[in-house]
């Protein structure tokens, strides 16, 4: 059988509550991704895990295992990745466009169709009616 994910529910007091959504607006990130975080960290480390507040936090530099870990991104790396976004935002946008341009196309297209349907005389047919009619001949001028 597959790797099925279970719910965990609990309560705690309003405050307790308050302040974990702080730390999610903080972190950018759901309230339920708090949760997950914290279980996956607790049992990746078997359990051994203490929440402190980060003022309390001694900055090792020597010890690589501080929680929660840090790292340093380039900013050349943020310009980039937000350079990206841009980018992408405006091709959705182009597409956006494109697809707003073929439907008026498409709606226009209708249109003459539905307008050149009624007048359509072909060539083919009128000359199949006097090779049955042999009565009068037209003439174009």
């Amino acid at each position: 059988m597959g790797n099925k994910n279970k719910t965990i529910s609990f309560r705690v007091n309003e405050d307790a509550f308050e302040t974990l959504r702080e730390i999610a607006e903080e972190r950018d990130i759901s309230l339920s991704a708090v949760f997950r975080d914290y279980v996956q960290t607790l049992v990746a480390h078997d359990g051994q895990v203490r929440v402190v507040p980060e003022h309390e936090l001694v900055d090792k530099t020597s010890d690589k295992t501080t929680f929660p870990p840090r790292v340093e991104v380039p900013k050349s790396l943020i310009h980039d990745h937000e350079r990206l976004e841009l980018e992408n935002k405006h091709l959705r946008d182009q597409l956006d466009d494109y697809k707003q341009y073929i439907t008026q196309l498409h709606q226009k297209i209708d249109e003459l169709n539905q307008e050149d349907d009624e007048e359509v005389i072909l060539l083919d047919d009128l000359d199949d009616d006097l090779e049955h009619d042999h009565g009068e001949t037209f003439r174009l001028s």
